[in-house]
């Protein structure tokens, strides 16, 4: 797990807002549960499964946001 989050944080700005558009963004939500498995942090794998059902609906709007600003996707881990 370690290494797809590696990975993913080491994917150029431009990639990462891509993949934060609506039908895309279904790749940050695997991102934070792999995260979160990484970290065995319980509450954060729940959260992300639940964001992995729900994320094309209501996640991507915030994903595209902070990957813009902040340039990466936040997470609570």
């Amino acid at each position: 797990m370690n290494s797809i989050v590696k990975s993913f944080d080491s994917l150029p700005r431009i990639v990462k807002i891509i993949f934060a558009l609506p039908v895309l963004d279904i790749i940050w939500a695997i991102y934070r549960l792999c995260r979160s498995i990484a970290k065995n942090n319980v509450l954060a794998i729940v959260l992300s499964v639940v964001m992995l059902i729900l994320c094309p609906a209501i996640f991507w709007i915030v994903d595209l946001i902070t990957t813009i600003i902040a340039g990466k996707v936040l997470w609570i881990v």
